[in-house]
């Protein structure tokens, strides 16, 4: 018995104790890199590591070509196909042992199926910039030019894809027939990339006008038809049997018909019932809709067609209301566009070799695709919108436009080499198609419909000029008197750079620049009969709101929707009631632009609403970026040293149309600035008093009087700050102090600079507008002076003062500080200068090291630096005169 059981358990034994033994002989290294093995090895019970390599690598590479190309205009997603080509075969995968050891066949499994979980959330990204209500709402052109748009370039796709499929039909290994090919080939040429085109679009400015318009309308439906047709090549070549696909395809839209039906209005009522779409999506809500998409990509793949239509459904599904597409998008976009994208068009160019386009023939329809591509597009969408009421120069552009493919396009292509529809070398023949008809949009764009072109054409289209650009309006009397000029540069157009931390400053400015009752005529003063007062026609303010156009998605998106933004922006809505309130016509717009195109946007705005004025507050932290949550301190010196504030500044006054001001706000309509508000902490005050402590509620401000002091050198630029001086001098809670300075003897000891030299051109401070002082600054003074009512003259003193040259800087802030600041309990007080002053000694810049008081003077002058950098008490104005500034 005792041999019988022995038997047994060694017969049990004997094979476990083998199979660990030769475990442990074969198990793998865990030591790593200490125990000399290479972290590039693939291991399929660890695949991470190489996988980290390979992400790394892939990343890099897109980065570093997308910084040289973005500054040639060129979207993101060219760097990336760039970079996945220069992987592949056609460069780096050429270097012996590269692909062996970077990209070995073992890994590409792993790598294939990160990217493509990838693509099917950014087809969900795209289903979410799809907004079907743009396309309802300019229904008519969005058909004309989309109908036109697609129907050519399909033609001319299917009648290249029979030469096509004839030259390289033994390529293709899944014996597809002609007309599933050619279904595929008219697809690939008609569709338009409408996330690229709508990034195109913002950058160039072309949103608020017919072009960008007509082209988003329109790119919406031929977006939403190619990917009918792509669904339908695909579900064609799947299956073998007519009737199979035809189930297939009757499938697909019952499951469309599903979620639009059955599963969207649980879906939104889940939302609103979340508070999702009020108040932004839950992480709950998130997880439903990442499943929704997850669920809908895998039903879409097992019955026949791709996965990335079934995440495309569900980002169509998802409301736009309160901005729930864009606060999804914004939540999971960086993860997709800056790891997974990448890696899909990296997997992807492993599929791109340059190497098979080897023969003449080849190259021959490599070009006939192209010029087929852009041919059929611009010649489809120009005709469309041309019959739809546009003008030709702007219905080329269209044309134009809607021949880019970008990302779409090659999505689309890798659906056609996954489905065997493309062999690897037509595939290489459509993506060099799409390379060129993406980089050629944006110059082609900027060549067609220049800033120029459209400022003229809109021109054209008020009625102001002529075809040829003459002038229809008439021109104002040139014979007036200087005193009747003071009274008409009355500020009557204000537009106002809308920041949120701003907001006291430019309320108190509107309140005072608001036009007053006119006084009633005096032969009818006795007059009981009469009526209320008439009022002069209102000061109009048009309230502009800047948000910065980054590289991602829901910038874009909020683009596409700028419209309804202006109408819900709650800091444009404020400045409107504030306005209203304040018998002050009022209009307000939020433009989304990229940061370097500040300037430009500003004084093209000014521009199309003739502003008389520009009021551009002064960042309170010193960045052009707004931050929407608590404000932080910032020292004096960071508030003016940020460079891309500084350039922006720069350039709007050099840009300037009409007559710009820049404020920097020190404590104005009663405000005291962050930095200075916030007392330290007393040591009688508990814990048990710290935690109940409450802010004290501010009481009204019972002194509204503001004191404004004018230092008056000369130049134009005085010349206008004295008339916008003079302007908020008529409110009765204003008076004023303005001194003329005229100059002595005592320069000799100067060794500075003079502010000439901190332009490029010293000779344009006097070939574009005179800033030099001259015998009309003393006669304009005169004619100010003398033409105040006695009223008026008791709130504005004038004073003579001099100074030498180089000292008139200091004199000034001397002079200022006996007049401004005296009364701490008013609303606050300014110093208003001119910007330009030539003769003023400016501090010379070391060349060793950044000069911050070099840069600023540079941006708003001699006396704006030494103002803004003083102890003065008071708000600073810097004037620069353009426009009708120049005339006074």
């Amino acid at each position: 018995m005792a041999t019988i059981t022995t038997t047994v358990v060694s017969t049990v034994t004997a094979p476990a104790a083998a199979a660990k033994t030769t475990a442990a002989a074969s198990a793998p290294p865990q030591g790593g890199i200490l125990e000399h093995v290479l972290p590039n090895v693939f291991s399929a019970s660890n695949p991470l590591n190489l996988f980290i390599i390979q992400a790394g690598i892939i990343i890099i590479l897109c980065r570093l070509l997308h910084y040289p190309l973005s500054r040639l205009g060129q979207p993101r997603v060219i760097a990336e196909v760039i970079g996945g080509i220069l992987l592949g075969p056609s460069v780096l995968s050429r270097i012996p042992h590269f692909k062996d050891n970077i990209l070995p066949d073992a890994s590409l499994p792993v790598l294939n199926n990160v990217a493509n979980l990838g693509l099917v959330l950014f087809l969900f990204l795209i289903g979410l910039e799809v907004d079907l209500r743009l396309f309802i709402s300019n229904w008519r052109v969005a058909l004309g030019v989309g109908v036109g748009g697609l129907t050519l370039p399909f033609g001319l796709g299917y009648a290249i894809a029979w030469g096509i499929y004839n030259q390289f039909q033994d390529e293709i290994t899944n014996n597809v027939n002609f007309g599933v090919f050619g279904l595929f080939v008219g697809t690939a040429l008609g569709i338009t990339a409408f996330p690229v085109l709508c990034r195109i679009l913002s950058e160039l400015g072309l949103l608020s006008n017919s072009v960008g318009v007509t082209v988003l309308a329109a790119g919406v439906g031929n977006d939403v038809v190619g990917w009918i047709l792509l669904a339908l090549s695909v579900a064609l070549v799947n299956n073998a049997n007519g009737l199979t696909a035809l189930y297939v395809l009757l499938v697909a839209a019952g499951w469309l018909l599903f979620l639009i039906f059955a599963i969207r209005p649980v879906f939104h009522w889940a939302l609103r019932k979340t508070g999702s779409i009020q108040n932004g999506p839950t992480q709950g809500m998130i997880a439903v809709t990442l499943l929704l998409v997850l669920t809908s990509a895998w039903f879409t793949s097992i019955i026949g067609v791709h996965a990335i239509f079934g995440a495309f459904l569900v980002g169509l599904i998802c409301p736009h209301d309160g901005g729930f597409a864009i606060k999804v998008t914004e939540k999971i976009e960086d993860l997709i566009t800056v790891l997974f994208i990448p890696l899909y068009f990296a997997f992807s160019g492993l599929s791109t070799n340059l190497g098979l386009l080897n023969d003449g023939i080849t190259w021959a329809y490599v070009i006939a695709i192209i010029v087929v591509a852009f041919s059929g597009k611009i010649i489809g969408g120009t005709i469309a919108a041309k019959l739809s009421g546009l003008v030709w120069r702007e219905s080329l552009t269209i044309g134009v436009l809607m021949s880019c493919k970008g990302l779409v396009e090659l999505i689309v292509l890798n659906v056609g080499l996954q489905a065997h529809i493309l062999s690897q070398k037509t595939f290489t023949m459509f993506v060099v198609m799409a390379l060129v008809t993406t980089v050629a949009t944006t110059p082609l764009t900027k060549l067609l419909y220049p800033p120029w072109y459209r400022v003229k054409l809109e021109k054209w289209k008020r009625g102001e000029i002529d075809w040829d650009g003459n002038s229809l309006t008439s021109l104002d009397s040139q014979g007036a008197e200087e005193s009747e000029k003071l009274s008409n540069s009355n500020i009557r157009r204000l537009l106002i750079h809308l920041r949120l931390d701003s907001l006291p400053s430019l309320f108190t400015f509107i309140s005072l620049l608001g036009e007053e009752h006119a006084a009633k005529p005096a032969d009818t003063a006795n007059d009981t009969t009469q009526g209320p007062p008439i009022k002069k026609r209102p000061l109009e303010v048009h309230a502009l709101r800047i948000v910065e156009l980054t590289e991602r998605t829901s910038t874009v998106m909020k683009v596409t929707e700028g419209e309804d933004a202006s109408r819900r922006d709650p800091v444009v809505n404020a400045v409107r009631t504030f306005s209203q309130l304040n018998d002050v016509a009022v209009s307000g717009s939020v433009v989304v632009a990229p940061e370097e195109s500040y300037a430009e946007t500003v004084m093209m705005r000014a521009s199309e609403q003739k502003s008389d004025f520009v009021l551009i507050p002064w960042s309170e932290i010193g960045s052009t970026t707004e931050d929407q949550s608590i404000s932080y301190r910032v020292s004096s010196e960071d508030r003016f040293t940020g460079k891309s504030h500084l350039d922006f500044i720069r350039n709007t006054l050099s840009s300037a149309v009409c007559n710009t001001g820049i404020f920097i706000s020190n404590g104005f309509s009663g405000i005291a600035p962050l930095e200075k508000s916030r007392g330290a902490f007393s040591r009688t005050v508990s814990v048990a008093s710290m935690r109940s402590h409450k802010e004290a509620a501010l009481p009204p401000i019972a002194d509204k009087s503001h004191h404004i002091f004018l230092p008056y050198i000369g130049g134009v630029d005085d010349r206008v700050a004295l008339s916008f001086v003079l302007q908020l001098a008529k409110n009765p809670n204003v008076t004023a102090t303005i001194v003329h300075f005229t100059w002595v003897d005592g320069d000799e000891e100067i060794t500075a600079v003079p502010e000439r030299t901190l332009v490029e051109d010293p000779s344009s401070l006097k070939t574009i507008i005179n800033t030099e002082i001259t015998a009309q600054d003393s006669s304009f003074l005169a004619t100010a002076r003398s033409s105040l009512s006695s009223t008026f003259a008791e709130r504005v003193n004038f004073i003579e003062a001099s100074a030498s040259i180089s000292s008139a800087p200091g004199r000034i802030v001397e002079l200022a500080s006996d007049y401004v600041g005296q009364n701490s309990r008013n609303a606050g007080d300014i110093v208003v200068v001119g910007r330009r002053h030539p003769i003023l000694p400016a501090s010379a810049r070391n060349p060793d090291e950044v000069n911050t008081r070099h840069e600023l003077q540079k941006t708003i002058g001699v006396l704006g630096e030494k103002t803004a950098m003083s102890s003065l008490k008071a708000s600073i104005l810097i004037i620069q005169a353009a426009g009708k500034g120049a005339d006074l």
